[in-house]
């Protein structure tokens, strides 16, 4: 092929920003935004993780998702599900 046509390069990472809701968001905000909505309590009987249920915090919280994939996997998740109920950022 000559220099001047080649192949657009895809990487399998490629994902058009308004197809995933989590590009750009924080797993701070996910947290703060999914205790703020369903509280402490409620979230730790949604996601059975230690960190909802016993002294929970933001800061417990993101250092325990940060190294457990499959827990931040399901709060990730929960946070997408729970999207159409949260109302949009102030500067939306």
């Amino acid at each position: 092929m000559s220099p001047t046509h080649q192949p657009p390069h895809h990487n399998a990472n490629d994902t058009p920003t308004n197809s995933n809701p989590l590009h750009g968001v924080t797993l701070e905000h996910i947290v703060t935004q999914l205790a703020a909505h369903y509280g402490w309590a409620e979230l730790g009987t949604r996601i059975k993780i230690r960190c909802f249920t016993h002294e929970p915090s933001v800061k417990s919280s993101l250092k325990f998702l940060r190294k457990t994939p499959w827990a931040r996997s399901e709060v990730e998740a929960l946070y997408v599900r729970t999207l159409p109920k949260l109302a949009p950022p102030p500067n939306a």
